[in-house]
């Protein structure tokens, strides 16, 4: 089997389709070099647009987590686990992560939340066996909620 051909591009080495890990090592090396004339930039443009949108996605993916469990925890309060009480715990970790590492994403934590909950609304629905209409349409958790309200384990008994 011959190697694979290593495709050129006119301006920077590795051609931005043929290797994605390589023409971003080289394009790093030319921005470190400062060899401006050799930068890909609509491709370097894309792929800084993308970091961006990776770092919203996994926002809304944690926030997303968080929210199906405290809505299984919330309506199926015999049915918790400690891997429910743990994936909030290690999910409000990451949203707190992400926001210190890029608290441009705080005044767009509205938008996230909306999105994780569509979402968490369906999965929760599904993994409990409740009908959808059980549960709120919109988010019932503030955000301060969400991140701080105490998930004890084991689970404190029922008071009636």
């Amino acid at each position: 089997m011959a190697a694979p051909r290593r495709v050129e591009s006119p301006r920077s080495g590795t051609a931005y389709e043929a290797d994605l890990a390589a023409w971003s090592l080289e394009q790093a090396a030319h921005l470190r070099a400062g060899t401006w004339d050799r930068l890909d930039l609509a491709h370097l443009a894309d792929e800084i647009e993308a970091l961006s949108r990776t770092e919203h996605h996994a926002l809304t993916s944690a926030l997303r987590v968080i929210l199906l469990h405290l809505l299984k925890w919330d309506h199926q309060p015999q049915r918790r686990t400690r891997g429910w009480a743990t994936s909030i715990k290690t999910q409000r970790l990451s949203v707190a992560e992400r926001i210190e590492d890029s608290p441009s994403l705080v005044p767009l934590l509205p938008q996230f939340l909306a999105r994780a909950y569509r979402r968490a609304r369906i999965e929760a629905a599904g993994e409990t066996g409740l009908d959808e209409s059980v549960f709120p349409t919109a988010c019932p958790y503030p955000y301060e909620a969400i991140m701080t309200r105490a998930i004890a384990w084991p689970p404190e008994p029922e008071v009636s």
